[in-house]
């Protein structure tokens, strides 16, 4: 296809194809909500889900931050062990209890439970920023849950992300090729799309999936 070049990024040669693919999308998007966090050695930060955007974003604390602990939240074992492969201090539970109240999190998830259960883990001024496109309306009845004093109180923020501009994207593939960044990718061909969602749908998830087209 064909796009304007307002529009087009230089690819760095440190990437393939299908290693570029998630950092166009999921990765810029968790740079930019990195950006929002405002994260600062000595504060304690996490991550709710850990999928396509986030096991990108950990990569970037660790470069960025190492000395800042992360903790993830996530619904099954194997994103858990994932997560502590790549770092993390503590991995656990979507409605787990982190071990200390937490500066920022992340939220990567289609779900409105992490964000209930990240603001009950926030400590006092602490920030959630919200990296979703959208939420899906599935469990949207757990915000009737939500209490003042445990889940707001305290000066506690809410960000979310409205866009990923040009400027960050450029931003982010520079940074991704000299740490270097590269993530975790499954890859499907096109006529195995379907299979892709249901994985994605099922939280089957080790980093990002992608589509890879056929040759004509």
């Amino acid at each position: 296809m064909t796009v304007h070049q307002d529009f087009a990024f230089p690819i760095p040669d440190r990437f393939s194809d299908v290693q570029a693919a998630p950092l166009l999308c999921a990765g810029a998007i968790g740079y930019r909500s990195l950006s929002l966090a405002g994260l600062q050695e000595g504060h304690h930060l996490g991550l709710t889900g850990f999928g396509a955007s986030a096991h990108l974003v950990l990569k970037m604390v660790r470069h960025q931050f190492p000395h800042v602990p992360v903790y993830v939240f996530a619904r099954n074992a194997d994103e858990q062990a994932f997560a502590r492969s790549l770092g993390a201090v503590w991995a656990g539970p979507t409605q787990a209890t982190a071990p200390q109240p937490l500066d920022r999190i992340i939220d990567t998830t289609p779900a409105w439970t992490p964000v209930v259960e990240a603001l009950r883990n926030l400590a006092p001024g602490g920030r959630l920023v919200i990296n979703a496109i959208r939420k899906e309306k599935r469990d949207q009845e757990v915000l009737l849950k939500l209490d003042y004093a445990t889940h707001l109180w305290q000066e506690k923020e809410i960000k979310s992300v409205a866009n990923v501009s040009r400027t960050d994207v450029a931003h982010f593939l520079d940074l991704a090729a000299r740490i270097p960044i590269l993530p975790e990718v499954q890859t499907f061909g096109l006529q195995a799309a379907n299979q892709a969602l249901m994985e994605l749908k099922n939280r089957r998830i080790r980093g990002a999936k992608v589509l890879v087209m056929d040759a004509p």
